[in-house]
């Protein structure tokens, strides 16, 4: 079966099917994603907190971002998978951006990139623009952006009209000219569910929240929020298993085994003596 297409999605969209996507870095866990039947597999920056050992998304490179992607890709069959321009991969030049996402399609075997994009960000729409002129997929990114942590200097929830929080009629706007600029889809990161809804009804490509409320066209989560698997807990999310335990459970059962004697036992060894 061939990977889910756009114009997959904006079938399922304009059916009112809401959209799935989950966030994954390796390639075990993006075989379990894939099978679990979400439409699409961001290989997100935020391996940097939940995979590299990174304090947050800024220190991860584009080495480590196409390795990551280049492992989901060989795991996934069906989902589409979107690579996550890390921090300064694009915005420095149009060449030096153009090239960069040309390296996610042609060496890491991803179907799309995601750009994050700051309210009326003109450098990073223009540089959309130019992808999807020239074939490249792209999946936009507004509200609260986490490779502008320092800039905003927090988690900020948008769509509040203050110093930190962009107002919503800023993200409509925002939203509005990364549809012209050809984006498949926006994600929407940490803003108040009115925000969520009117950028929503703003644009004819689906939105897909993390934080975002209830009137958007899908969901996203990371992947080890969503396991419980070395992760804190959000209120934007959701823990859906509890790894933390189970992996705990499993390495002392081992280390036990092991201290006993119990492990490895005549089932685990090759050509055993006592035979």
């Amino acid at each position: 079966m061939a990977r889910t297409t756009i114009p997959d999605l904006h079938e399922a969209y304009r059916d009112g099917e809401p959209l799935t996507m989950l966030t994954a870095y390796d390639a075990p866990i993006a075989r379990q994603v894939d099978r679990g039947g979400v439409d699409m597999i961001l290989v997100g920056d935020t391996a940097g907190d939940n995979h590299l050992g990174y304090d947050d998304t800024i220190p991860v490179t584009m080495a480590e971002a196409l390795s990551n992607t280049a492992a989901v890709d060989r795991a996934v069959t069906d989902a589409m998978v979107i690579g996550d321009m890390p921090f300064g991969s694009y915005g420095q030049s149009m060449e030096t951006s153009v090239d960069n996402a040309v390296r996610f399609l042609q060496e890491a075997g991803a179907d799309a990139v995601k750009l994050e994009t700051a309210p009326n960000g003109e450098t990073t729409i223009e540089i959309i623009d130019r992808l999807t002129e020239l074939g490249i997929p792209v999946q936009g990114h507004i509200g609260l952006t986490p490779q502008r942590m320092n800039q905003i200097g927090g988690g900020y929830v948008q769509g509040r009209n203050h110093s930190s929080s962009a107002a919503t009629d800023a993200l409509v706007e925002t939203a509005e000219r990364l549809e012209e600029a050809g984006v498949f889809a926006v994600v929407l990161e940490t803003v108040t569910e009115e925000t969520g809804k009117a950028v929503t009804e703003a644009i004819d490509v689906p939105t897909i929240g993390i934080g975002a409320g209830r009137y958007v066209d899908g969901q996203v989560l990371v992947i080890t929020d969503l396991l419980g698997l070395g992760s804190e807990s959000f209120a934007l999310s959701k823990q859906y298993a509890d790894l933390d335990s189970t992996i705990s459970t499993a390495v002392e059962e081992y280390v036990s085994d092991v201290a006993e004697g119990a492990f490895p036992a005549e089932e685990n060894v090759y050509d055993s003596l006592e035979e």
